[in-house]
């Protein structure tokens, strides 16, 4: 703390000196505090991501190709194949489709790889609720495979 004391006997006025040592205070205990919290902040799971590249679909007959579209109302639209559908006509054909392939292959030798993927073709402005409800409509169905087509940057491999 600064003080003045004594003088030559003259006109005694205010100290016009800022106090500086409670800044500097201040100052350090924030210091300690980034010190303490800055590690624990930026912590994460060290992971290795997996190096892709972009590889064509295999597009097999059996599988399900959906295509997705909201219009400016915020309606969607749901495409199977070129045909607009409905969300229950989607899950009927849906579950109409893998119950065939099921009486087809017949229960006891149906394996992972005979029940059909869905693909879904999303457009760019569709709003999540229709993607996401598309994808639910499917799962419902029985459908376990659900991806996406996109189609991938000019120049990136």
């Amino acid at each position: 703390m600064a003080m003045s004391v004594g003088g030559d006997g003259a006109e005694e006025k205010p100290m016009s000196d800022i106090n500086t040592t409670p800044l500097v205070d201040v100052m350090l205990v924030l210091l300690i505090i980034f010190l303490i919290a800055i590690p624990v902040a930026i912590q994460s799971v060290e992971l290795e991501l997996p190096k892709v590249a972009f590889e064509p679909t295999e597009t097999k007959p059996e599988n399900v190709l959906l295509a997705v579209r909201g219009d400016a109302s915020g309606n969607c639209r749901v495409f199977w194949q070129m045909t607009p559908i409905t969300s229950a006509e989607l899950l009927k054909r849906a579950s109409d489709n893998l119950q065939a392939v099921v009486d087809r292959v017949g229960k006891a030798n149906l394996k992972p790889d005979d029940i059909p993927e869905v693909h879904i073709r999303g457009d760019a402005n569709a709003p999540y609720k229709c993607i996401g409800g598309v994808v639910y409509t499917m799962q419902s169905a029985g459908f376990v495979k659900v991806g996406f087509i996109s189609q991938p940057q000019l120049g990136a491999q």
